[in-house]
C-alpha cells in the first residue's frame, strides 16, 4: 500500500511515558496475544527496528515469491529453504507497522481497518510483562554428531570426485537450552546492538514458530535510486584481534568456493540475457567474528529494458543460492535431500522486507547465523561449503563458529 494510504494511529495518553522500545514490546505483546504473526528486523547500518503485524496467517500469501517491483503489496518475506506443507513459504502482508525511529504514531494499512478499534484499545493498555511467542509443533531435528558431520562431509568431497556435483553446501543443527523465561525481543536487541553490519530479525508466526537472526548475506535488493543489489558471500575464517580484514590470507580452498558463488550469479545474469552490471570483488569483509569473501553485483534499472520484472526473475533464479545449497543447484540439493538427514526449514531460506519503507524499495536476505526458539530450548543452525580440498575437521570446526554468532546472546547453562 502507499504510504500515504495509511491510517496513524497516534499513541493515547496512557502510553506517554513509554519510549521507542517500550512501544514496540507493547505491540509486539498485543500481537502474540491475539495469536497474530508478526516480524520485528533491524536494516544494516540502521539504529532502529521496524515492527510489522498481519492481520492473521490466512491473510499472509503463501507458496508465491514475493515481486520485487513498486506495484508489491507491503509485506515481510520468510521463506524456506525448501517449500513444503510444514515449511510454507509466507508473505507477510504490513497490516500493522511501527518504526522506533518514529514512534509517536502507529500505522494501519487499509485492508485492516477493522483492527483499528482493538488496536486503540490495546495501545491504552498496561505492557505485559511476558510475551507469548509461537512456537513450532513439529519434531525437533535431528542434530549430528561430528562424527555424523564428518560423514556427511566426506560423502560429499566424493561427491565432488565423482563430479555428481562441482559444490554442496552441507549443514547441521545443534540444541541448546533455554532458561525459564527467555525473552526473544532482549536477545534480538543484543544481538542489533553486536552485529551493527547485519541484518537483525525476529520472525513469530503461529505453526512456524520464532525465528532469530542475524544475516550478513544479502540475496536481493532493490533500492530507492533505482539500482538492483545482490552479491556472492563465501568463504570463512576467523577474524584476529588486531589484524585488518583486508590483510586476511585466504586458502585455495575458499577463493575456489566462493569464485563459484559469483560465477553462478553472473551465469544468472546470462539467463536473462543482462549484460550490463557492475562487479566489485572479491574483497574480505566482517560479519560480528568472522570474515568472508565477497563480491558484489549492481545493476542500474534504469538502463534495463525489463527492470520492472528483473528483481523478481533473479529472486527465482538465485533462491536458493549456490552459497547456501551447492551448484549445479539441481544435482546438489538432491544430494542435501538425500544425505543431510533433516529438515532446513527456515535456515538458509530468505526474508525481509518489501515495499516497506516505500513503494520500490525492497531487502531480502538469506537466512544465515540464526536459531529457533522452541518451548525449551534453540536450535541452532549453520552450514559450510564443500569443495575437493575440504577437511572435515575443519568443516565442523567452521559450523562451530558459525553457531556462536547467535549462541553468544544466549544464556550459559550450567
Amino acid at each position: 500500500m502507499l504510504a500515504g494510504q495509511l491510517r496513524h494511529l497516534p499513541w493515547p495518553a496512557a502510553a506517554a511515558g513509554l519510549d521507542a522500545t517500550a512501544r514496540l514490546r507493547h505491540l509486539a505483546a498485543g500481537a502474540l496475544r491475539t495469536g497474530r504473526p508478526l516480524a520485528i528486523w533491524r536494516e544494516p547500518g540502521r539504529e532502529h527496528p521496524r515492527l510489522l503485524v498481519a492481520r492473521s496467517l490466512e491473510a499472509s500469501y503463501t507458496g508465491l515469491p514475493p515481486a520485487l517491483d513498486d506495484q508489491a503489496p507491503a509485506g515481510f518475506a520468510f521463506f524456506p529453504f525448501r517449500d513444503s506443507d510444514h515449511n510454507p513459504a509466507l508473505f507477510l502482508p504490513a497490516d500493522v507497522r511501527f518504526d522506533a525511529a518514529r514512534p509517536e504514531t502507529v500505522a494501519v494499512a487499509p485492508a485492516a481497518r477493522e483492527l483499528v478499534p482493538g488496536l486503540t484499545a490495546w495501545l491504552g493498555l498496561p505492557p505485559l510483562a511476558e510475551l507469548a511467542w509461537h512456537h513450532s509443533a513439529l519434531p525437533v531435528p535431528h542434530t549430528a554428531t561430528e562424527a555424523e558431520y564428518t560423514t556427511l562431509v566426506r560423502t560429499g568431497v566424493a561427491a565432488i570426485a565423482d563430479k555428481s556435483v562441482v559444490k554442496v553446501v552441507s549443514s547441521r543443527a545443534a540444541r541448546h537450552p533455554l532458561p525459564v523465561g527467555f525473552d526473544p525481543l532482549a536477545a534480538f536487541a543484543q544481538l542489533s546492538e553486536q552485529y551493527s553490519r547485519a541484518f537483525v530479525s525476529l520472525v513469530s508466526a503461529p505453526g512456524v514458530g520464532t525465528w532469530l537472526g542475524a544475516s550478513p548475506e544479502v540475496l536481493a535488493e532493490v533500492t530507492a535510486d533505482g539500482q538492483f543489489h545482490t552479491m556472492a558471500l563465501a568463504g570463512t575464517q576467523p577474524l584476529v584481534p588486531g589484524v585488518p580484514p583486508q590483510d586476511a590470507i585466504w586458502r585455495q580452498k575458499e577463493i575456489e568456493e566462493q569464485a563459484l558463488v559469483a560465477r553462478y550469479i553472473v551465469s544468472c545474469f546470462k539467463q536473462l540475457r543482462l549484460r550490463e552490471y557492475h562487479e566489485t570483488g572479491p574483497r574480505t569483509v566482517a560479519a560480528g567474528q568472522l570474515l568472508h569473501l565477497r563480491t558484489d553485483f549492481e545493476v542500474d534499472l534504469k538502463n534495463v529494458p525489463f527492470a520492472s520484472s528483473l528483481g523478481t526473475d533473479m529472486l527465482r533464479l538465485l533462491h536458493p543460492t549456490s552459497a547456501v545449497g551447492g551448484m549445479p543447484k539441481v544435482p546438489a540439493l538432491a544430494f542435501l535431500q538425500a544425505h543431510e538427514g533433516y529438515d532446513r526449514a527456515y535456515y538458509s531460506g530468505f526474508l525481509g522486507p518489501v515495499n516497506v519503507e516505500a513503494p520500490g524499495i525492497s531487502r531480502l536476505f538469506v537466512n544465515l547465523r540464526c536459531l529457533q526458539v522452541r518451548a525449551t530450548e534453540a536450535i541452532l543452525y549453520a552450514g559450510t561449503g564443500l569443495t575437493i580440498d575440504s577437511d572435515p575437521a575443519r568443516e565442523w570446526q567452521e559450523t562451530e563458529m558459525k553457531m556462536q554468532t547467535v549462541a553468544a546472546v544466549l544464556p550459559a547453562i550450567s
